[in-house]
């Protein structure tokens, strides 16, 4: 695993990240609680199970930040700069206890930094995928990259 450089990236590129992800009720547990959600439909499952749903649902920021995290290997490791934002940030499927889930990214803009000659602007269109293929989550991460060094 090894972030690419920009000029390493073209447009329409495509990764389907190696690592796939079982969640667990004490990701989603830990989750909620470090970033102090107390939403019921994550944490009671006497309250989830009233719901349309029937039981616990998975905290979306959690299936946000690890659809990032599994893209970085192929990505970003080693070689951004700075994560310039996130946009059109969808869950259009619940991610329960037990769903199993991958990443896959397309690049779908590149251009040149103007205020430094030494990186350029890498847009990511990341997509979280279930066991039962199901996108459960997308949004374009803007990321500053270094350029190669070579």
């Amino acid at each position: 695993m090894a972030g690419r450089f920009f000029e390493q990236f073209q447009v329409g590129d495509r990764f389907v990240h190696d690592i796939h992800r079982t969640v667990t009720e004490t990701d989603n547990l830990l989750f909620s609680t470090l970033t102090h959600n107390p939403q019921p439909l994550h944490l009671d499952a006497e309250y989830a199970r009233q719901s349309e749903f029937g039981r616990i649902v998975v905290n979306s920021t959690f299936s946000f930040s690890l659809m990032i995290g599994l893209s970085v290997g192929d990505t970003t490791l080693r070689t951004m700069l700075a994560n310039l934002g996130y946009d059109r940030v969808k869950t259009p499927q619940p991610v329960f206890i037990g769903d199993t889930l991958h990443a896959e990214t397309e690049v779908v803009d590149l251009r040149d930094s103007r205020s430094r000659p030494e990186a350029g602007i890498v847009v990511f269109l990341h997509r979280l995928i279930n066991q039962r293929d199901e996108l459960v989550c997308e949004c374009q991460r803007t990321a500053l990259m270094h350029r190669s060094p070579t």
